[in-house]
């Protein structure tokens, strides 16, 4: 992929990252008023510097939908909100084998069971564990979960299921995590990831963006990840979803998001930066993004909302260049 003359500002700090410096918040700020070619082709260079040109894909499935107890302002999901969305409790082990051969036979190399809820009890881990097991006699699928806010010897469980990466979004920074949820703290989503990492699960988490936080506020989320050593980060866009606090909000435009990702690429060198929710929105499906910083994505439909398709997916990123493949 070309290579790109960048301003001044830019190509300095460009340049400090490539020689594996570290750029500090207010170097951060500083690409937030830059030009969106430069700097998004100067993340470019740093992604295929550190991470290549392999792509990775994951899917997931909704395991458990609705009803959830806690009140975060963006979700279908929670029992706060009226958005009319179908309601079910977790599926067996059919389905989430199914699921998990469908994507793998399509090349996708990693799944997730996501379920709906602060936290599984531990009859519903015991569930899901047979679930996992039954997924792993199934295909060889790289197995990840997302299940909330779970004590350390749940994750333990999951991780003997054959579960190897624990998602768990930050959703937005510190300072702002209290405008869209009061249920449970950012504290709350900390002890959860190191939880997940003291007994040897990856880690796999990101935020949700437009839902009125500011690019100091995703800078902030983004040097939190680079501290608890997150390599896996989702950037989800809004869609907004009538019944929802923030229903009215506007949809982010394809260059500020690409601008979020290229700014996280300089944060987050080596991460796989994998767009998530609300891709579909962008009218380019995220070519442009792909571009810019990213290399990772979730393919296939989402928990509520309907994502882009496998093939489709798998073409974009053969066209971009990359190798889809298990990274």
């Amino acid at each position: 992929m070309a290579v790109v003359e960048c301003d001044v500002d830019v190509k300095r700090l460009k340049a400090k990252v490539l020689s594996g410096g570290k750029i500090s918040k207010n170097e951060a700020l500083e690409l937030v008023d830059s030009e969106l070619e430069e700097l998004c082709g100067a993340a470019d260079e740093i992604r295929e510097r550190f991470c290549g040109n392999v792509f990775d894909f994951c899917s997931i499935i909704n395991g458990k939908s609705g009803g959830c107890t806690e009140n975060c302002k963006f979700c279908s999901q929670s029992a706060h909100h009226n958005t009319g969305i179908a309601k079910y409790s977790l599926i067996g082990e059919s389905e989430a084998s199914e699921g998990a051969r469908y994507n793998f036979d399509r090349g996708v190399g990693r799944f997730a069971i996501v379920t709906a809820g602060r936290a599984m009890n531990d009859a519903e881990v015991d569930e899901l564990c047979k679930n996992y097991e039954s997924i792993g006699r199934t295909c060889g699928v790289f197995k990840c979960a997302s299940h909330g806010l779970l004590r350390t010897e749940q994750l333990e469980r999951l991780k003997q299921a054959g579960v190897r990466r624990y998602h768990s979004n930050l959703e937005t920074s510190r300072s702002f995590f209290p405008n869209v949820c009061t249920t449970h703290s950012y504290d709350d989503k900390i002890t959860t990831i190191k939880n997940a990492g003291s007994v040897g699960l990856e880690v796999c988490s990101g935020g949700i963006f437009g839902i009125g936080e500011t690019m100091e506020d995703r800078i902030d989320m983004a040097l939190d990840l680079r501290e608890l050593g997150v390599k896996s980060v989702p950037v989800n866009i809004l869609s907004p979803i009538p019944g929802t606090p923030l229903e009215n909000n506007p949809i982010l435009s394809g260059g500020e998001v690409r601008r979020i990702v290229a700014i996280y690429r300089f944060i987050l060198p080596d991460a796989m930066i994998r767009m998530a929710g609300g891709r579909g929105l962008l009218d380019d499906k995220g070519e442009s993004v792909f571009r810019s910083g990213s290399n990772a994505a979730t393919t296939g439909d989402l928990l509520t909302t309907t994502g882009t398709g496998i093939d489709f997916d798998m073409a974009l990123v053969k066209r971009l260049g990359y190798e889809a493949k298990f990274h």
